[in-house]
């Protein structure tokens, strides 16, 4: 098979299987470096040439919509007006492809990703193209947040066969669906080093006319190799890898990888990768007494404190940004996706048990507060996710990152107050321009931005601390933090005036389990019951809105309707293992935030689902997509990295073990040592791709404890040890409350917590390992003392 390909692609998706986990890069920002086509084929392809962008001429766009106006999801929306023949991925399609003997064009993105909504603008729109696509090929559009699957395995594909991935992804079937050319983003026309959209589609046309029979054969031979490349099993494997190996080795690729000055693991792009943050912890609890212990602890703490003082961090609204473009954290990529919110509220709450910093826990309540203000609906969910782009000011263009960056004029004028008791003259406005860091001429670099539209902008990043800013103007350092906060207020109230980042109100399952999570243990840590209910409401809306309860199965999606109403895509978007295993999690930690059972009830509920839907009795471990559902797809996969969400696989060994301490079901337990061994090749190989898988390993070879409280739940006593245990990060454990009924669902599945009493009338709590419990403890002192040991 012949291949084009474009110069290693940097910016555009992860590589898998090579070095750091970055997380699957959702677009690129138009400010990346490397804007590179990626292009694998069965198909000679034409090298052009590396130059900026050409818009095609194109007539007015025709108004008749495409069959996708009839979609829920709003990034297939965005493209029911193009004047391609669009069809959701379903029969329909494939049938017409069969009938008609052409290839598909499969394109899938998302809705708040820039360069799908590039490619869409200059090639989608474009008539030309739109009649190729329309007359040779059978053109299919996929939201790959409803489904995953799809993406997953067409991505595996493009990854395989060309220097990177990421979306818009573009691939070409054949009607029987296995993929021979698989791209990303390609202009409409060639450029010096770029092969252009219109020239890929007349080729491909070219060569399925004349080389059909070759295609085919191609295919099916890269088919077969991604189905042995791709399969993971135990094979004769007994028992998984050793956790202490494993994990030294993932600690020590960390370490090299690591950015001494600004914390992080790359160069640029920089992700947040929560799922390495919460490794390093783990690592420092189990090696606090040496030298790498500490290490990995300062590794982890810096970088997020870094990542809040940056840029990647919105100061004025809260909340994240998906990626930094740059090494220091400054100019992010600026769409807000609800599932690095959902893990980064978490280690920041972690990072706040460890170092007792509240600068920690005042970034989760600040990333829990924009959650609650921009991505919640009312009937308790979450949406998806706040696009990079908006108008500057009405009617205009979107420009990416518009809504969020400031000049120098602007802030003046809303900050023009002076400041009292300062060494020279000065204006709020000044100090604030000082210790953000903006600039006249503006802080953006000119390479950041190639098409000029962030000229004389500012983004907001901390330069300088408290205490060296209220130096450097004579001033006591709470001015100086009163004179910020009222700063960021003022700026906010102005930027409600500004044309708004387009909302994706798609709710995903699996992203309102991270959330419920990411409440739930803040929640908890800080002593807050108001963020229990947010916590509590999320799950109260999965069970009611995304769960079917005839079959016992979640859906996967959910949408915002007219006036507040929600809706459903018929037939229903059925839940895949990401959705099992991030809303057991999340029910997990609800439980032990809330001590309220029905939660934990209905999370091994969902568990005997996932493990009946899912999971690969022969060869062990989960595959990513029911049977059924993926029917047709050349590959049923089983995710194997932790990136910008931890894999489902990862998060189902934690849950397991976690479900096996609150009922000794020892069925569990043996399921979580045969996916740790299913994967034990691919951890061997590169620990780093599964820092939260390594993490589970570990859990699986020490032994879980069991934290019972006996008490009233509403009683002073019994709330003091619960927080104390709270207040300690402790992963490797459960909590579990003993109210003393013996017919309560947690005493019917530990009997064990019948024969545990209350000392003197007062709540009393118990340390155990494999049932056999410490003396009684009532003392929230003593009980720190003994979880510290």
């Amino acid at each position: 098979m012949s291949h084009f390909s474009s110069p290693p692609q940097r910016h555009k998706g992860e590589h898998k299987g090579h070095g750091l986990p970055r997380g699957s890069e959702r677009g690129s920002s138009s400010r990346d470096k490397d804007r590179s086509v990626t292009v694998s084929s069965s198909v000679p392809m034409p090298a052009g040439g590396k130059g900026s962008r050409t818009n095609c001429s194109q007539s007015t766009p025709q108004r008749v919509p495409n069959r996708l106006i009839n979609e829920k999801s709003s990034y297939l929306q965005q493209h029911a007006y193009n004047p391609v023949d669009w069809y959701p991925w379903g029969q329909e399609a494939f049938d017409k492809a069969r009938k008609e003997n052409k290839p598909i064009f499969l394109s899938v993105g998302y809705s708040t990703c820039h360069w799908c909504h590039m490619m869409e603008e200059e090639s989608f729109q474009n008539e030309e193209i739109g009649r190729l696509l329309n007359e040779d090929f059978i053109s299919v559009k996929v939201d790959r947040e409803e489904r995953p699957d799809v993406d997953k395995v067409y991505m595996t594909f493009v990854q395989a066969t060309t220097s990177g991935g990421g979306w818009p992804m573009s691939v070409w079937l054949t009607p029987n669906l296995q993929p021979f050319v698989g791209g990303t983003y390609f202009p409409p026309e060639d450029g010096l080093t770029r092969v252009g959209f219109r020239t890929v589609l007349l080729r491909i046309r070219e060569q399925w006319k004349q080389n059909k029979n070759t295609l085919l054969e191609n295919s099916q031979r890269v088919t077969t190799a991604l189905l042995a490349r791709s399969e993971i099993s135990m094979g004769d494997r007994q028992v998984p890898p050793s956790a202490a190996t494993m994990n030294s080795r993932c600690f020590q690729q960390l370490d090299e990888g690591y950015d001494e000055e600004y914390g992080g693991f790359a160069e640029a792009p920089k992700f947040p990768t929560p799922v390495i943050l919460n490794f390093l912890f783990s690592y420092w609890l189990s090696h606090r007494l040496t030298q790498d212990g500490s290490r990995a602890q300062q590794m982890a703490l810096h970088t997020l404190k870094m990542m809040a003082n940056g840029g990647i961090r919105d100061h004025v609204g809260q909340g994240f940004h998906r990626y930094s473009t740059d090494r220091q954290w400054h100019i992010p990529h600026f769409e807000k996706m609800l599932y690095d919110q959902g893990q980064l509220v978490v280690a920041y709450s972690q990072a706040y048990q460890i170092s007792g910093d509240e600068f920690y826990s005042d970034v989760a309540k600040g990333i829990l507060q924009y959650v609650a203000r921009s991505l919640s609906h009312r009937s308790g969910g979450f949406y998806s996710a706040e696009d990079a782009d908006s108008p500057p000011e009405r009617g205009m263009r979107p420009k990416e990152g518009a809504f969020y960056v400031w000049t120098v004029k602007e802030v003046q004028q809303l900050l023009s107050e002076p400041v009292l008791g300062a060494s020279e003259p000065l204006t709020s406005g000044q100090l604030f321009m000082k210790h953000y860091g903006l600039t006249e001429a503006g802080n953006i670099n000119p390479s950041q931005d190639p098409k000029g539209e962030l000229q004389g902008q500012n983004v907001l990043t901390v330069r300088y601390s408290l205490e060296l800013t209220a130096a450097r103007f004579g001033l006591e350092v709470e001015a100086v933090r009163t004179l910020l906060n009222t700063g960021l207020e003022k700026l906010f109230q102005a930027r409600k005036h500004r044309p708004k980042p387009h909302l994706d109100s798609k709710m995903l399952a699996a992203w309102n389990g991270l959330m419920v999570s990411g409440y739930a243990v803040t929640g908890a840590v800080l002593g807050m019951e108001r963020l229990i209910n947010y916590a509590t409401n999320g799950a109260k809306f999965l069970k009611r809105h995304m769960f079917d309860v005839s079959s016992g199965r979640l859906m996967r999606t959910c949408y915002a309707g007219s006036g507040g109403t929600l809706e459903h895509s018929n037939p229903p978007c059925w839940g895949f293992l990401e959705d099992y295993a991030f809303v057991v999690r999340g029910l997990l930690d609800l439980y032990e935030a809330s001590l309220e059972s029905a939660w934990l009830e209905w999370a091994l509920r969902l568990q005997d689902t996932q493990d009946r839907l899912f999971w690969d009795s022969r060869g062990g471990g989960y595959f990513c997509s029911e049977a059924e559902l993926g029917a047709g797809l050349p590959l049923r996969l089983k995710d194997d990295q932790d990136g910008a969400e931890p894999s489902a696989n990862s998060v189902s060994a934690h849950n397991l073990l976690r479900l096996h301490g609150f009922t000794g079901h020892k069925d569990w337990l043996d399921k979580c040592a045969c996916l740790l061994t299913a994967f034990s090749e691919r951890m061997r190989r590169v620990p780093v791709a599964l820092p939260e898988m390594v993490r589970a390993l570990s859990a699986h070879q020490l032994t879980l404890k069991q934290i019972v409280i006996c008490g009233d739940p509403q009683a002073k006593d019994t709330k003091a040890l619960v927080q104390c245990v709270h207040s300690i990060y402790i992963p490797n454990k459960v909590l579990i409350l003993a109210n003393g009924d013996p017919s309560s669902f947690l005493s019917r599945q530990l009997p064990f917590l019948n024969t545990l009493r209350r000392l003197e009338d007062r709540a009393t709590a118990y340390v155990c390992e494999n049932q056999a419990c410490s003396m009684p403890i009532t003392e929230p002192s003593e009980l720190r003392k003994l979880l510290h040991q």
